[in-house]
């Protein structure tokens, strides 16, 4: 027997697809880089970030980091679940709150860094120019990580993990 479960609220998937879209226009050079519009795009990007943050302070059961931030006893039971035992996640697993961090982090310096470019102060300065770059191949990185990783917790979790970050529903699958 399985149930369906409302899970993601409708500012966590507007949050993940608007920045997945920004990024994606930055990340393809659908604006040229250092172009009036590559910055609107990246500082909205790190907005809505820092508002994704906030949400996961005051937001939904689900979107809270107090549900999925990932301790080493969550991580510990976490892997014990991947191997058949343990308690199953409804929202985000430990392994998923890291990689959210780990993209949430290098969007917001991305920000900081793309800001900083327009500053006097670090106006031509490569050593920033550099970290910009390392920080925008680093999320190359982590959005294929991001990518496969949800396709293969889909697969071992019996989930169309994209499908419920669309519709915000999760299928509970029950033993009889």
């Amino acid at each position: 027997m399985n149930t369906t479960v409302k899970v993601w609220d409708l500012w966590v998937r507007l949050t993940h697809w608007t920045v997945a879209v920004g990024v994606l226009i930055n990340l393809f050079e659908l604006t040229e880089e250092g172009s009036t519009w590559h910055e609107y795009v990246g500082y909205a990007v790190a907005a809505i970030v820092v508002s994704r943050l906030i949400w996961g302070f005051i937001g939904t059961k689900y979107a809270r980091f107090s549900d999925f931030f990932p301790t080493p006893n969550r991580i510990k039971n976490h892997l014990t679940s991947i191997s058949g035992n343990g308690k199953k996640h409804l929202g985000h697993n430990p392994f998923g709150a890291l990689m959210m961090f780990a993209l949430w982090g290098v969007i917001i310096g991305l920000g900081v860094t793309g800001y900083m470019m327009g500053m006097d102060a670090y106006w031509g300065e490569e050593w920033l120019q550099q970290l910009h770059e390392l920080l925008a191949n680093s999320l190359y990185v982590l959005i294929l990580v991001h990518v496969l990783s949800a396709i293969g917790m889909g697969f071992t979790q019996k989930q169309n993990l994209v499908k419920a970050m669309i519709t915000g529903k999760k299928t509970v699958h029950h033993d009889h």
